[in-house]
């Protein structure tokens, strides 16, 4: 069994990648995250794309741990505030990661934008470096647009204000295997399957 470390303390895209793998057929593979392996040094998030934040988290890991590591960078891109918040979407507001205080002040600074300039799309970078330094970069997205109210409690950010593509619910309103199936990480991730199976020895 490969340990695959993903470099994230957050336990719900843990629980994504494993749900992601199982649904592909990908066994032989444990997927652990940093809470599972002895403290390291991170580095802070400060890149100016993506996929520059998602490669030095991985490397990192790699480096610190010796294991196969994948990290993702994503946010939301909002096309009427010219790609923001992007890589800020965690630390909008100014606090990381205080997802209602993130939505409320992006609500409030798209609030006179018109219902058809209101497009935006979830970017996800997902990066995965191997112990031998090998690199793979990818980077999926899932296009839609923000909407005027929050509706729904099964996602997290800005889930509850994104309404995906061809949609009428918010992604916050998608099941959790709805969501894997088009998610900008879940297609993001989805491209890394081939390098994944390798690993898994498929």
């Amino acid at each position: 069994m490969t340990r695959l470390l993903l470099a994230t303390r957050n336990a719900k895209k843990l629980v994504e990648l494993r749900r992601i793998l199982e649904a592909e057929g990908v066994t032989g593979v444990e997927v652990v995250g940093l809470d599972a392996v002895p403290e390291f040094p991170e580095a802070p998030e400060t890149g100016a794309t993506f996929e520059e934040n998602a490669l030095a988290k991985a490397a990192d890991a790699a480096r610190a741990t010796g294991l196969p590591a994948v990290a993702d960078d994503s946010g939301l891109a909002v096309d009427a505030l010219n790609g923001m918040p992007g890589v800020l979407s965690a630390r909008w507001s100014g606090a990381h990661g205080d997802d209602q205080a993130n939505l409320d002040l992006l609500l409030g600074q798209i609030g006179d934008v018109p219902d058809e300039r209101r497009g935006a799309a979830f970017v996800s970078a997902a990066a995965l470096v191997l112990p031998d330094g090998t690199e793979t970069v990818v980077r999926g997205e899932w296009p839609g647009t923000v909407v005027r109210a929050e509706r729904g409690t099964n996602g997290f950010g800005y889930d509850p204000i994104f309404v995906p593509e061809g949609e009428t619910r918010t992604a916050a309103e998608l099941s959790a295997e709805e969501k894997d199936a088009d998610s900008h990480r879940g297609r993001a991730l989805r491209l890394l399957l081939p390098t994944l199976r390798e690993l898994a020895g498929q």
